[in-house]
């Protein structure tokens, strides 16, 4: 039976504990960290592998995040934290990558991204029996997240490149694409969620970093300027489209502050997702607009509303690109499908208009991961609205983490049955087959 394990950390104080929770929901007992040490097994890398993929992660709040960062911020207990937390959420990537099919994953480009990803789990296994009393040890164990950060900077697309090959040597059936999908989902958003843990860790307890804005906390901005993140993305999507196509569509903002009508929109929120997410749906806005006016003398403008209310912060970018089918929109998230020209690995002088056709899926994540959302609506033959819903609340916006377990497993198991609906036909009935049977 798994366990769900839940960390209570008192901030400030170099307390923490672990309560075990069986699956039913109910305390069973509490273990230290110290008596957690003497249950640790030695070995392989599979040994540790198998036993932090046994706990379920422990997801952080934003507000969490801003607390601990501004008010109390313990780099022991960060530090006690993360040797911890960091095996589970590597460990849960790792076992999932092992359920892949068996092509995908003797791919070079797999087993590299897995070679990173067991070097790293053993970085931080070092730690595990280091005092955090020692400042050496803390300053290495910043070093070593660095290192890390460093070592994971290429895998969404050597990764990518992993799935092209195995999909070109031979082709994924639809039941092979399902659970592809899945796993890049999971394995993407657990990417997401450590290097969100790292970079709050060493930006804030790295001595030589200096936050870019007063209001930052480690990555996290506690007072993002919505209309300023969106407006610095669209110059660089804009600077970037007229390099490709000469010219670029311009841009009409709005914005609604339900809360308070004076003033800017503000959140808490970390202004580096939000770029990513508004600079992908622009870079697609505005390739799609050129392209779909190109004998027209003049372009549409990207028109985008930005919108706080009690609960939710929404951006909506509507384009006159054209549209799509809407059968097609769920391509446009499938990691299996893309017509772009495939980009080479390693290279980061030039960002590409379209790469292996990660942009959407991931920009999505981004939304997901502080329990956010991002969807598109098609009007084949007009354009497209895009919209990204944030929690208002950084109370409500909490780390979305998937979770290792048999609901997992079932997911990797799972066989394509008959449909119990109607599949209709490319080619319409023939009825006349019929009058000529009568």
């Amino acid at each position: 039976m798994l366990l769900k394990i839940t960390l209570f950390c008192v901030f400030g104080v170099m307390k923490c504990v672990f309560l075990v929770v069986s699956s039913f929901g109910r305390p069973n007992k509490v273990v230290s960290l110290s008596q957690r040490k003497t249950q640790r097994p030695s070995g392989s890398p599979g040994l540790h592998i198998d036993y932090y993929a046994k706990f379920s992660p422990s997801p952080l709040s934003m507000k969490q995040f801003l607390d601990f960062g501004s008010t109390n911020a313990c780099e022991k207990t960060s530090f006690a934290f993360l040797r911890q937390e960091l095996p589970v959420r590597l460990s849960s990537s790792l076992k999932e990558i092992n359920l892949l099919p068996d092509q995908l994953i003797m791919t070079q480009s797999v087993q590299l991204v897995h070679s990173w990803f067991v070097q790293s789990l053993l970085d931080i296994l070092e730690f595990q029996d280091m005092s955090p009393d020692d400042p050496k040890v803390l300053a290495e164990f910043v070093d070593t997240l660095v290192s890390i950060r460093n070592r994971h900077n290429d895998v969404v697309p050597t990764m990518a490149q992993g799935v092209v090959e195995y999909r070109d040597a031979f082709g994924a059936d639809p039941v092979t694409c399902q659970n592809i999908q899945y796993f890049l989902d999971r394995f993407y958003m657990n990417r997401i969620s450590i290097r969100m843990l790292i970079n709050q860790h060493t930006l804030i307890f790295d001595g030589s970093t200096h936050p870019g804005h007063p209001s930052s906390i480690g990555c996290i901005d506690s007072c993002c300027d919505v209309t300023n993140v969106i407006r610095d993305a669209y110059e660089c999507a804009k600077m970037l489209c007229e390099q490709y196509y000469l010219g670029s569509p311009e841009l009409e903002l709005r914005e609604i502050n339900a809360k308070n009508k004076s003033q800017p929109i503000e959140i808490s929120y970390v202004p580096s997702h939000l770029y990513h997410m508004v600079f992908e749906l622009f870079k697609n806005a505005m390739r799609a607009t050129i392209e779909n006016h190109e004998t027209s003398s003049t372009l549409p403008p990207i028109k985008v509303m930005v919108a706080l209310g009690g609960e939710d912060l929404s951006v909506k970018i509507c384009d006159r690109g054209g549209g799509v089918p809407f059968r097609k929109i769920d391509r446009l998230f499938s990691y299996m499908y893309s017509t772009a020209p495939r980009p080479t690995i390693g290279d980061h002088q030039r960002t590409p208009m379209a790469g292996f056709g990660y942009g959407l899926p991931i920009s999505r994540l981004y939304a997901r991961y502080f329990q956010g959302d991002l969807q598109l609506y098609p009007m084949e033959g007009y354009g497209t609205d895009a919209v990204i819903q944030l929690k208002a609340l950084s109370t409500d916006s909490v780390e979305k983490l998937p979770v290792f377990n048999q609901t997992a497993l079932r997911h990797y198991k799972f066989n394509q049955e008959a449909d119990d609906w109607c599949v209709p036909s490319k080619e319409p009935l023939n009825l006349a087959a019929y009058k000529a049977a009568k």
